[in-house]
């Protein structure tokens, strides 16, 4: 009788987590709708490829204010496969499973590889980010490449496009 309450009781407190967690994303959610603008949805027309698309994971998107606070608004904050496309109108993150993400040329700031972003941390440079500004608020969104050697012709066209001069950081 008591290994079957102990067991119940682990098997509670390890629900009441699960449940505080799905609580406090969706109280972020919530937060978040009220304050972030809407993310521009891609035009039918995208213009030109610039660059030969790049495939690999989606890693999130997160607010300016830390590299650590993923977007939770849709589905942005989530990763996926994805395919990178850079066009004259833009870049489009297009997602398997989810949403594409649409970042108007006008709207990109910079781009730099990193090492980490919310969900995804590793060693050396092995993220390509892009800083992006929807009306007042900026945003970052990651994506590991699966050929991370082209990283640089990535960042050395959306500094491009974003009228920053020079190359990675």
């Amino acid at each position: 009788m008591t290994r079957v309450l102990l067991v119940l009781i682990v098997l509670a407190f390890f629900l009441l987590c699960i449940a505080a967690m799905w609580w406090g994303w969706r109280n972020k959610a919530r937060r978040q709708a009220e304050t972030l603008p809407a993310l521009p949805a891609a035009p039918t027309e995208l213009g030109d490829e610039l660059l030969p698309e790049a495939t690999g994971v989606y890693v999130s998107t997160t607010t300016d204010e830390s590299w650590q606070d993923r977007v939770a608004v849709g589905d942005v904050g989530f990763r996926s496969e994805a395919t990178l496309h850079l066009h004259d109108k833009g870049l489009l993150i297009d997602r398997v499973g989810a949403t594409p993400v649409w970042i108007p040329r006008d709207a990109v700031r910079d781009a730099h590889v990193g090492q980490g972003l919310a969900g995804k941390v590793m060693l050396g440079d092995g993220l390509l980010i892009v800083r992006w500004q929807v009306e007042n608020q900026l945003l970052d969104s990651g994506f590991r490449a699966d050929e991370k050697e082209h990283y640089q012709e990535w960042v050395t066209a959306l500094r491009s496009m974003a009228g920053v001069g020079g190359g990675a950081q």
